[in-house]
C-alpha cells in the first residue's frame, strides 16, 4: 500500500511520566483521559473506508478494525485462522476449501455465509467498482478476464458451496494467496446496505460493519470514532471499548499531542529531525519496525518530455544522492534503494535486481548524469523546468527539497516542489496530473508480486503511466508457471526491464 517510510514509527503511550509503566488493558496511562477510548493519530483523513476502494495505509488503518477477512495474522506476520476458522489447499496448489466459523454476524446480527465473501470478491473484481485493488485476486479463475471486462462476475472462481464453506479455485498456483485473505481489501462486506445505499453505504448512519469495531461518527479533516462490534465473532477478546481516530497531516502536531495527552498514539511516523531524540527521551514508547517499503519518485510517462527521452530520465536517477537522503535527510533507518523492489523481499531473491551503476562512486555518478543530461538536450541555456509533487508531510517536504537541489546542483534543473492534501495528491497520481512525484509502496505480502504491479500496463497501482508489453509478457509468464527456479528468473528480467526504463526513481 501507499506508504510514507520504509520504518513504520510510532509513538505509543505507556505512561508519559513513566514510560517503564504498564496498564491494564481495560484502562488507560493517564487518569485525566477517558477509560473505554483509545485516541490514535492515523495520519489523515482517510480517502475511503470502503475495502473494495482502498488504497493506502491511512484508510487500512481504520478498515483492519472495522472489517475483517477470511485470514488475519500475528505478530509475526503469520497467517492465522480469521474469519475461517480452518481451510484446505489441494496437492496442486490451485483449489482451497475455507470453513466458515459458525455464528458469524454483521454489526447489525445479519448472518454471514460463504456468500458474503462471493459478493466481496466480486465486487473487488468487477471493473464497474474501479478498486485500484482489482488486481489483488488476479490468480483466481477468470478474474483477468472479468477484471477486462470479458466476462460477468458471476464466473469468478468463487463459490459458496453452503453457508459456511467457501470453494476458491485459481488458475495457477499462488503461494501468496493465504497472505492476500488477510488483506484489507479482501474482507467481507454487507451486500444487503450497499445495495441500499450505494456509495454512501460508509457513512456513519448507514455503515455495517464485519470487523471488531463500528463507525458511529465521522467529522471530515477531524476524527473519525468507532465502538466495539458486539457482534463481532471474538467480540470477548476485543478489551478497548472504543477508538477515536484523528487525521494529523503535521507529525510535530501530532506528537505535541501526544506529549500533552491529547492522543494516545501516533501514525507511522514522527519529525524525522526528532528521531534521535525521541529514541533516547522516549526508549519505551518510540516503536521502529523495519518494513518491506518502497520510497520512490513516479516520472509521468503520460508528457513527452519525459516518455521520449530515456537519457533525461536516467540522468535525473543518478544525479540524486541517495546516501544523503536515506543517512542525513531521514536518519531514521532508512537503506538507499537503487531497485524497484525492495532486497529483503522473499529472503532477498531478488537482490540482484538493481542499477549497474550502484556501486559507483559519487563522482563517477554525477559525470555520467552530466553527460546524460547534456545528451538528452538540457543543459545552462536550455535547463529542465520540473515540479515535484508531494503530498503534505514534513518527511515528503524535506525529501522533495532535497532532491531539487541536488538536481539544481547537479545538473542546473529549475526545479521546485508543491505539496497537495493527500485525498486531491491520490487523485492527481492517478489521472497523472503532475510530472514528477513522491510515490511509495510498502509489500503488502512477502512476495515480489506485491511490487510487480506497479510496473503493468494499465494498472491501477502503476503511477508512473508506464508500459512496456515485454515486461507485461515476462509477468504473465512468470505468474503461469509452477517451476519456482524459471518463475524467479522470469521475475527478475522483467523487474531489470522496467528498472533500465526508468520511469521510476527509487530513493530509499
Amino acid at each position: 500500500m501507499f506508504t510514507t517510510l520504509c520504518l513504520a514509527l510510532s509513538m505509543t503511550a505507556c505512561s508519559k511520566k513513566d514510560s517503564n509503566a504498564t496498564t491494564d488493558s481495560n484502562t488507560t496511562a493517564n487518569s485525566n483521559l477517558p477509560e473505554d477510548t483509545l485516541r490514535v493519530d492515523v495520519g489523515g483523513e482517510a480517502p475511503s473506508i470502503d475495502p473494495s476502494i482502498s488504497e493506502d495505509n491511512v484508510s487500512a488503518r481504520v478498515i483492519y478494525d472495522l472489517f475483517s477477512g477470511l485470514v488475519d495474522f500475528d505478530q509475526t506476520n503469520k497467517s492465522i485462522p480469521g474469519m475461517a476458522s480452518s481451510w484446505d489447499i489441494s496437492p496442486d496448489g490451485k483449489t482451497y476449501i475455507f470453513h466458515l466459523r459458525d455464528g458469524l454476524k454483521f454489526s447489525d446480527g445479519t448472518p454471514i455465509t460463504a456468500s458474503d465473501f462471493v459478493y466481496s470478491w466480486q465486487r473487488l473484481t468487477n471493473p464497474k467498482t474501479g478498486s485500484p485493488y482489482n488486481w489483488l485476486f488476479d490468480t483466481v479463475v477468470n478474474a483477468k478476464d472479468i477484471i477486462a471486462g470479458k466476462l460477468p462476475v458471476t464466473k469468478l472462481g468463487v463459490e459458496a458451496v453452503n453457508p459456511t464453506t467457501l470453494k476458491v479455485q485459481l488458475a495457477v498456483a499462488d503461494p501468496a494467496f493465504i497472505a492476500k485473505c488477510a488483506f484489507p481489501n479482501s474482507f467481507v462486506i454487507p451486500k444487503h446496505v450497499i445495495e441500499k445505499y450505494g456509495n454512501k453505504w460508509t457513512n456513519p448512519q448507514n455503515i455495517v460493519t464485519s470487523g471488531a469495531y463500528v463507525l458511529k461518527e465521522h467529522v471530515i479533516n477531524g476524527y473519525m470514532l468507532a465502538e466495539k462490534n458486539p457482534n463481532y465473532y471474538d467480540a470477548k477478546d476485543v478489551a478497548i471499548k472504543k477508538i477515536k481516530y484523528f487525521p494529523y497531516v503535521d507529525t510535530n502536531a501530532s506528537l505535541s499531542s501526544y506529549k500533552t495527552d491529547s492522543i494516545d498514539m501516533t501514525s507511522y511516523n514522527v519529525p524525522v529531525d526528532q528521531y534521535k531524540e525521541l529514541k533516547k527521551e522516549y526508549p519505551q514508547q518510540l516503536h521502529t519496525i523495519q518494513w518491506d517499503s518502497l520510497g520512490y519518485y513516479a516520472i509521468n510517462m503520460k508528457l513527452p518530455e519525459f516518455r521520449d527521452n530515456k537519457k533525461l530520465r536516467q540522468a535525473l536517477s543518478m544525479a540524486i544522492d541517495r546516501n544523503v537522503i536515506a543517512n542525513d535527510v531521514m536518519a531514521g533507518g532508512q537503506a538507499p534503494l537503487y531497485s524497484i523492489a525492495t532486497p529483503t523481499i522473499e529472503q532477498g531473491k531478488y537482490a540482484s535486481v538493481k542499477y549497474d551503476w550502484a556501486s559507483w562512486s559519487r563522482d563517477q555518478q554525477i559525470a555520467e548524469a552530466k553527460k546524460l543530461y547534456k545528451e538528452a538536450g538540457y543543459g545552462p541555456n536550455n535547463p529542465l523546468k520540473v515540479t515535484v509533487s508531494y503530498n503534505t508531510n514534513d518527511i515528503n517536504k524535506k525529501v522533495a527539497l532535497a532532491v531539487t537541489n541536488m538536481w539544481s546542483q547537479v545538473l542546473g534543473v529549475k526545479a521546485s516542489a508543491q505539496n497537495q492534501e493527500w485525498k486531491t495528491f491520490l487523485q492527481a497520481r492517478h489521472k497523472g496530473d503532475y510530472q514528477i512525484a513522491r510515490d511509495g509502496w510498502g509489500a503488502d505480502y512477502d512476495s515480489v508480486t506485491s511490487y510487480t504491479s506497479l510496473s503493468l500496463c494499465n494498472s491501477g497501482q502503476n503511477d508512473s503511466h508506464y508500459c512496456n508489453p515485454e515486461y507485461d509478457k515476462l509477468i504473465k509468464a512468470a505468474s503461469n508457471t509452477t517451476d519456482a527456479t524459471k518463475q524467479q528468473d522470469l521475475y527478475t528480467k522483467a523487474l531489470n526491464i522496467a528498472l533500465n526504463d526508468y520511469a521510476m526513481i527509487p530513493i530509499f
